[in-house]
């Protein structure tokens, strides 16, 4: 068996939550300087992370380091309830990630949930001492995820392939592209890459590329200087009617309001 690799590691939580969402919750979108780490229990609710829609639904694992730009919001007919632990290492300077997916299909086991209970009410008892206690109670529930990305690590770790073709697609953004293109630099079917994608980041290649492609236009049309037509030839839509299309259902507002006004529209 390889070596564990995260016995050093010590967390302390800033903020636990049991989050049993109104229809309207939402998170503004902002960096973050901790690990969010969400199970989620019931209902639904879109996490954008670095600007790249994920979804995530009852059974699903959200995790995002530190250093990312987090934004979310539920869905109003089915309001989200997860677990949400915002933690940071206690070590100093400490940039250990956990190897996991932003977005990770998990079946919370009944002892997986009972520790999450408990901490839950070690957290909101505050007894004295009690840091102390939910810092070893969370510590197991760290514990049983680790042993499972290290036994499946087909569903909790990031594949390698998968971030390379996120790399590629984020410099390449501009190029036409396509997932007969990408599979073959990736040496893989172009039905399997697609499947391989989704599952590890929770959305298609094609969505993916799209929300790369409008936030790239989104600060070009901010900076000023181009029209709309130019930003869409020049983040890769070849289609300006397309462009407006797909800008307006990423960000909820078409790219002429940021043109005619200035950014950010006044609806944000």
């Amino acid at each position: 068996m390889a070596a564990f690799g995260y016995d050093h590691l010590v967390p302390e939580v800033v903020l636990f939550v049991d989050r049993r969402c109104y229809p309207d919750w939402k998170i503004i979108r902002g960096p973050i300087d901790f690990h969010d780490l969400t199970f989620v229990v019931g209902g639904k609710a879109d996490y954008y992370v670095n600007g790249v829609k994920h979804t995530a639904e009852a059974g699903n694992l959200i995790y995002i380091p530190p250093g990312s730009v987090r934004e979310a919001r539920t869905y109003a007919d089915s309001p989200m309830h997860s677990y949400a632990f915002n933690f940071l290492w206690l070590a100093p300077d400490n940039e250990t990630r956990l190897p996991l997916a932003t977005i990770t299909k998990f079946r919370l086991t009944g002892p997986l949930l009972e520790q999450i209970k408990a901490f839950n009410q070690i957290w909101m008892s505050k007894q004295p001492g009690y840091k102390m206690q939910a810092r070893g109670q969370f510590l197991l529930i760290l514990h049983r995820l680790l042993v499972s990305a290290m036994h499946r690590t087909d569903d909790l770790a990031p594949d390698p392939r998968i971030e390379r073709m996120k790399a590629y697609l984020a410099e390449n953004y501009a190029e036409d592209l396509d997932i007969g293109q990408l599979a073959e630099l990736a040496g893989l079917h172009p039905v399997y890459l697609g499947r391989l994608f989704k599952q590890q980041t929770g959305v298609s290649y094609r969505a993916f590329l799209n929300t790369i492609r409008v936030n790239n236009a989104e600060a070009l049309l901010a900076a000023g200087g181009f029209t709309v037509s130019e930003v869409a030839e020049r983040c890769g839509f070849k289609d300006v009617a397309y462009f407006s299309n797909v800008f307006k259902a990423v960000k909820g507002y078409p790219p002429s309001s940021i043109a005619a006004k200035g950014w950010p529209p006044e609806k944000i």
